[in-house]
């Protein structure tokens, strides 16, 4: 194991931030509790899966030489996280839907309903190309 905090503490705390760092975004991508798109949940869990390996190869396979200082590794958690808590409390803040009521029954024969109006029969169906009948026209009043 490479981590050694008093002769390296900077490469050591690097370590392990990058590996706190994706275990964040990975726990953040395969929960499903703040709402995230599918394509931001699947964003953290490759950035988290490549902070993970980072961290790992560091801490354990890497031999000494040199090695790159990503800082996107610590800024890129923070804005995931407060993404996610956005989005919750956005979620939390927009009013679930309200299932439909049922409809009201129609008024039985005889019964008048309150301002709706009464269902007007419908026009036999006719054979296609017939003539669709007309009402007849009201007669002329001459005086």
């Amino acid at each position: 194991m490479n981590l050694d905090f008093s002769a390296e503490p900077l490469f050591s705390w690097y370590v392990v931030l990058l590996f706190i760092s994706g275990a964040a975004m990975l726990i953040l991508g395969v929960l499903n509790a703040g709402g995230l798109s599918k394509g931001w949940r699947a964003f953290n869990v490759i950035a988290g899966l490549g902070f993970m390996g980072y961290g790992i190869y560091l801490g354990f396979i890497f031999q000494g030489g040199t090695y790159i200082v990503f800082f996107k590794a610590f800024i890129l958690p923070i804005m995931v996280i407060v993404n996610f808590f956005r989005s919750l409390s956005r979620r939390k803040a927009t009013p679930a839907p309200q299932p439909m009521g049922a409809p009201a029954p129609y008024p039985m024969a005889g019964q008048q309903s309150m301002g709706a109006p009464a269902p007007q029969p419908m026009a036999a169906p006719q054979p296609m190309g017939a003539p669709v009948p007309q009402p007849a026209p009201a007669p002329e009043r001459t005086a």
